[in-house]
């Protein structure tokens, strides 16, 4: 008889074991957080490479000879500036003969058989020299690739498109210079979309308000469009919050310890961290991180319910 006590108390600590388990683990403590201070900004974030605005290739006018380069990469030429000279082919020709006659024959055809010059059509600054002096040329062949301003151009989903804005403020990191931000504008947004893996896409051409001396043609970058920024405002981590259709709730410690009750707060700016607090929340204020419970019941009720209103008075 005695054994058959022990072996039915056994018997009936394992079932209340296994009825423990089945119910989940002890809850673990709450974990809170303040409100704090700070600041905000906001912004969309794409990628985009380092291309002229207006690349041109300058070609020589007559196929010939080039016989002297007077410019080099990366520098600022005007409009009407020679760039360089060149023979026809039929002076580089003479000239070759006239060498043969000794120098006094050269000198005597090179004042004769003036060079060709080449212009330079327009203002900007030279971002390639594809040919060296001595080398033969047709007219088909660029010598000097010209750009008149580098800027970023940049690829946007077309779900942040509304967000973009003509002259709108943006922020560039050179992925080979990614301490040095460099600031500029939205110039222009494409009309046409294209589609990237199955993705549309539309460019944004964004010019600097100053290109500094480390740009190049081909670099990537990662560009941010500002949306807007706050300073000195309240704010929270984006995890503390649950939104909810156009509403948004956090959770805060009832008169009950370890029992909460959900509050409905209105929000604004945001980041991919942090959002503003207008109103429903004080700096002295202290919220719960919403576990996936508190989540699951909330969302529940507000299914059930219509709009929450955990203020509103019983009748």
């Amino acid at each position: 008889m005695k054994i058959r006590s022990v072996f039915l108390g056994i018997l009936l600590l394992a079932i209340g074991f296994t009825s423990s388990s089945c119910n989940g683990k002890p809850e673990e403590p709450l974990k809170k957080i303040k409100v704090q201070k700070g600041t905000i900004k906001a912004q969309i974030q794409s990628t985009g490479i380092v291309e002229p605005r207006n690349r041109l290739e300058i070609k020589p006018p007559l196929a010939g000879r080039i016989d002297n380069i007077l410019v080099v990469e990366g520098q600022n030429i005007r409009k009407g500036q020679i760039i360089a000279y060149m023979s026809s082919s039929d002076r580089a020709a003479l000239l070759d003969a006239a060498r043969a006659k000794g120098e006094e024959e050269v000198k005597h055809w090179e004042d004769v058989y003036k060079p060709t010059p080449i212009i330079a059509p327009l203002n900007g600054f030279v971002i390639q020299k594809a040919i060296e002096p001595g080398q033969t040329v047709t007219a088909a062949d660029p010598i000097i690739v010209m750009a008149d301003h580098l800027i970023v151009k940049a690829q946007v989903d077309e779900t942040d498109l509304a967000s973009i804005s003509l002259n709108q403020k943006v922020s560039i990191l050179l992925d080979a210079y990614s301490d040095k931000q460099v600031f500029g504008r939205v110039e222009h947004i494409a009309y046409e979309s294209t589609v990237i893996n199955n993705v549309t896409i539309y460019d944004v051409n964004v010019i600097p308000n100053s290109v500094p001396s480390f740009f190049r043609a081909g670099m990537s970058a990662t560009v941010n469009f500002i949306l807007g920024e706050k300073k000195d405002i309240l704010m929270l981590p984006l995890n503390a919050i649950k939104k909810i259709g156009d509403r948004v709730y956090v959770f805060v410690e009832s008169n009950n310890k370890g029992k909460t009750k959900y509050v409905q707060i209105q929000t604004g700016l945001e980041d991919n961290l942090n959002i503003e607090i207008i109103s429903g929340l004080s700096a002295t204020d202290e919220v719960v991180i919403p576990t996936a419970k508190m989540l699951e019941s909330l969302q529940s009720r507000s299914g059930r319910r219509g709009p929450i209103n955990p203020f509103a008075k019983k009748k």
